[in-house]
């Protein structure tokens, strides 16, 4: 690109209204979260993908019933796409202001405290015996989850399969047919079963469980909760790996993708208890350095 043309290009970008600069940053951090390519979400909200590309970049005045159809899909509210999702009476107003400008672990404490007050946190008692691993797919979830499992003598539970059987199809047909607010519905339920049937458990949970809060809050109170962590492109190869090649079929910007996933979940998969990285070690070692922390926290012998 010739000098005079990044030019041009930046102060195309710096005539952009601030606003909408920050709402195309939101959907795009929105759609990485949901796990959504550009092309699905805009599917799923029936809008193009030239309209979808304009909002996300700042472009264009997109009108209110855009916005809607995206928040929509998203599965969010308008407010929360607007940035604003504390104006729905006095008390969520005086409640942010007690938590603006407070720092992650302050905050951290306050949704525990909350939890608790709610009764639904676990901070008093003893720590949970089940345990979730959380992570995108590929970090070794159902692996090392096996291994952890037939180590503390406890049932093993992958999630997926159990969406499956409530569902009675798979969780492509589930997502083909029936859309995700669906899918979303049966991985609740699954999540729910899973903590009334089993006080101790090993549970492999899919990659975007963490997309729905109602859902991760319950696995965050009622499991004791493991990140999986891995480089993007072990992520990739072991999915390929699996003979799944979906994930690089007919889109060259796969791997972009998939790190923008990866950005968009971060900190909510950094809300687990414990983290292990799986692709700075061979699978043995990894397995030991989860051991060793599960059994930490679990109050186990080593």
């Amino acid at each position: 690109m010739h000098e005079a043309e990044v030019f041009s290009r930046a102060r195309e970008v710096a005539d952009k209204h601030p606003f909408l600069l920050a709402l195309g940053e939101r959907v795009r951090s929105l759609r990485a979260r949901r796990g959504m390519t550009r092309k699905a979400l805009a599917q799923s909200a029936e809008v193009s993908e030239r309209h979808l590309a304009n909002l996300e970049y700042g472009e264009g005045n997109v009108s209110i019933l855009l916005l809607l159809q995206v928040s929509q899909a998203l599965q969010c509210s308008l407010a929360e796409l607007l940035g604003d999702v504390t104006t729905q009476s006095a008390e969520w107003l005086l409640i942010r202001e007690l938590l603006a400008g407070c720092n992650e672990a302050t905050l951290r404490r306050a949704r525990t405290a909350l939890a608790d007050l709610l009764g639904t946190g676990s901070s008093h008692g003893p720590r949970s015996q089940r345990v979730a691993l959380i992570g995108l797919r590929g970090a070794g979830k159902t692996t090392l989850g096996k291994m952890l499992a037939e180590d503390l003598g406890y049932p093993f539970l992958e999630l997926s399969r159990e969406i499956e059987k409530f569902a009675g199809c798979s969780v492509m047909e589930i997502q083909a047919l029936y859309g995700q607010n669906a899918y979303r519905r049966y991985e609740r339920r699954a999540v729910e079963e899973a903590i009334q049937l089993y006080p101790e458990a090993v549970l492999a949970t899919p990659g975007g469980i963490v997309s729905d809060a109602a859902t991760f809050n319950l696995l965050l109170a009622h499991c004791t909760t493991v990140w999986l962590q891995a480089d993007p492109q072990d992520h990739m190869d072991r999915v390929r790996a699996q003979g799944d090649l979906r994930p690089m079929a007919a889109n060259p910007e796969a791997m972009q993708d998939l790190k923008n996933i990866l950005d968009g979940r971060a900190d909510l998969y950094a809300r687990a208890l414990c983290r292990v990285h799986t692709s700075t070690q061979p699978l043995e070692q990894t397995f030991a350095l989860l051991r060793a922390q599960v059994r930490q926290v679990l109050l186990l012998p080593a």
